[in-house]
Order: structure tokens, then sequence, then C-alpha cells
């Protein structure tokens, strides 16, 4: 011990050892009560053990998160679900957290639920990629206690994708070559959701160029809506919830179509979850516990999204960038390094837009500032 504080006082004379004194300031003497009531301590040891003085544990943060309890918004259906209705209800996991808009929604729709014509029944969700749109989607789902369905639009959809199609059905018994050939009908999952009650998620409308496919869906959106099948025409499940999602301005994708959009009942402009949220769901998913280092990424992923979107920079910070970053954290990898990998080469590789991106990190959060602990 006499030689290594002898080593020290060495260092500190020679300058190899920088201390931050201010001239001309008398420094404090310790005393053992400051000790012993821990006005001097120490928070993390990076090597050896301390003596004499005593160690202050850091109380990890607790970050308050709004609650939906079972059964809050479950809605009062028209009919009983069958078994298989209630295995198609979302069970969601462990990492999901209510966010501010989750409840709004639940709590429109249950309310209006049995008043007729304002009824809400159809929802927009409306932002960039990674803005939780689908989850949110699936949420509906388990809180309103709807089985759930999706259908991804595409720029070639025609009707028959809506409609459902008439097709040859092979029939084992009748092996007769000559027997006429029978046809059956079967219904797209729009039409299924639409006839029995579901909550259908339908994502990406805007791509669609057939303009026959969107007023169907504008004839399937109207609170008594109809379908005109080949089998006939089917009314609207009075259980029928309807969520569009869809991302804003990408290539690709048009304004959505204002009848369409016309008929919404209830819309929400999807951005990142609040700060608080996204901490929660990260520590969540990755089960990485450094709230304060979590709440850095977190700071650094919203700082690199609003710098992305002032920029006109084509490409997104999101939650599934930060999940993936935090989990790589808490493997051992390099803090700096890996959100190249994991955030910012997934929004550009150019070099020009990469330099702004830096700039925004170091700029506006705290995050290299100094060494961070990664466990």
């Amino acid at each position: 011990m006499a030689t290594l504080c002898d080593n020290v006082y060495r260092r500190v004379l020679k300058g190899d050892l920088k201390l931050l004194v201010p001239e001309g300031a008398p420094l404090e003497k310790i005393s053992l009560e400051d000790i012993e009531n821990k006005k001097i301590a120490y928070t993390k040891l990076l090597h050896g053990e301390f003596k004499v003085v005593k160690e202050i544990k850091e109380e990890k943060k607790q970050i308050e998160c709004l609650k939906i309890e079972p059964g809050e918004f479950t809605l009062n259906l028209s009919r009983e679900l069958t078994e298989y209705e209630k295995s198609q209800i979302i069970k969601l996991p462990d990492s999901h957290r209510v966010s501010k808009i989750e409840r709004r929604i639940c709590k429109e729709i249950k309310r209006n639920w049995n008043k007729g014509d304002m009824k809400i029944a159809n929802i927009l969700l409306e932002g960039d990629a990674g803005s939780g749109k689908t989850q949110m989607a699936k949420a509906l789902s388990s809180n309103l206690g709807l089985p759930y369905t999706k259908i991804t639009c595409f720029s070639d959809m025609d009707k028959s994708d809506v409609l459902g199609s008439i097709l040859p059905v092979a029939n084992e018994e009748k092996n007769d070559s000559n027997k006429e050939i029978e046809y059956k009908y079967f219904p797209s999952e729009i039409v299924r959701a639409f006839t029995e009650g579901y909550l259908l998620e339908i994502q990406e409308p805007t791509v669609i160029r057939d303009a026959a496919v969107l007023m169907i869906l504008n004839s399937a959106l109207e609170p008594d809506g109809t379908i005109n099948l080949p089998t006939g025409v089917v009314k609207r499940h009075p259980d029928f919830v309807a969520v569009i999602t869809t991302n804003r301005n990408y290539i690709g994708c048009r304004p959505l179509n204002e009848a369409l959009r016309d008929r919404i009942q209830h819309s929400e402009k999807m951005d990142l979850p609040e700060r608080e949220v996204m901490i929660e769901r990260a520590i969540a998913k990755t089960g990485f516990d450094n709230v304060e280092l979590v709440s850095k990424l977190v700071d650094a992923i919203i700082a690199l999204d609003e710098c992305a979107t002032a920029n006109a920079i084509h490409g997104v910070a999101g939650m599934r960038s930060l999940f993936f970053w935090v989990d790589a954290i808490k493997n051992g990898e390099d803090i700096r390094e890996s959100m190249y990998y994991k955030v910012i080469y997934k929004i550009t590789t150019n070099p020009d837009e990469i330099r702004i991106l830096e700039e925004a990190v170091e700029n506006n959060t705290s995050l290299f500032i100094e060494t961070q602990s990664r466990r």
C-alpha cells in the first residue's frame, strides 16, 4: 500500500495524473464522520478494494408507465366468440408497454361502441416505419377482445384480392374425366373479417393503383357497408373494426384516397412513442436494465429520427433499431461502433448524411461525453 501511495504521489507531482484543484483553494480534510455518513463514498469500483471509504448503491430509476387493466376496454360483442376466434385474439408480449395513444383509441372505441351512427370502428394510424403501427393494431385486438387478422396491400392488387375468387375444385370421389368441373368460392381475408366481425389491419392501401379496389374498400368502410360478392351481397358485421396503417410519403406510396380518409372516425399521427415508454420497452424487450445508459440510447434514437426528418434524409431511426442496438451493447459490443451498423447505416450510407447524423448525436445527447458502462 505504501508503494502504491508513493507511486501515485510521484505521478501527481510529475503531472502524469491531472488534478483539477482551483488555485488558492484549500483542500478539505476527509473526516471519519463524513465517511460514516457516506458523504464521501464511491458508486462504482473499477479495480481493487476500498478498506475505509464505503459504497453507495445507485438506485435504479423507476419509470412510471400507463396500464390497461384486464377487461377494462373489452367490448360487448354481438355474438359469442368461437374457440378458434378466441385463439386469434392477440396475446401481447411481456415487453409491451401501454402508450397514451393506445389508451386514447381504446377509450374512444369503448365509449362509442353502442352509439349507432357515432360508433367508432374505422381507425387510421399514419406514421414512419418503426413507429409501432402494427403493434398498435395488435394491442387493440388484445384490449378490445377482437380476433385479429391483416391484409397487406400491393400496387397490382385487383378486385379478386378483395372480393375473393371462384376456383375449380378437384373431387377425389369423382375420377371420371367427363364429369363437369366443380367450382367453389373462396372468400378473401377482407371478406372474412368483414362478415365475421374481426379486427382487420389494412396495411399500406396507399400503394393501390386500381380505382375499383379503392371503391370496394370505400363501400366496406361505411357504417352500414356492403360488399357485392360473386355469391351475393354481404353486410358489414356489427363487430367489424378496420385499422388502416400506412407510412408517410415513402417511395411507391401515394396520398391516402380522400374518400377513404373521410370514412375514418379516429386517426392518429404515429411518431416514436413517449421517451419513457421507449425506455421501458427497450429494457423489457432486451433484459438490459442499465436505465441510465438505455435512456441515453433512446435520446440518441430520438435525435437521429428528428435529424433525418429535418434534413430530408430518407431513412428512419425507430424502435426496431433501438431494440437491436441495446441488445448488441448488452452482449458486449462497442456503443459507438454498434450505433453505425444497428442504426445509422439503416438510415443511410451516404457519407455526407452520415456526418450530419453524427453531429446530431454529438450535439444533442450526452451519450459520448464520457465512457459508459455496458453492464
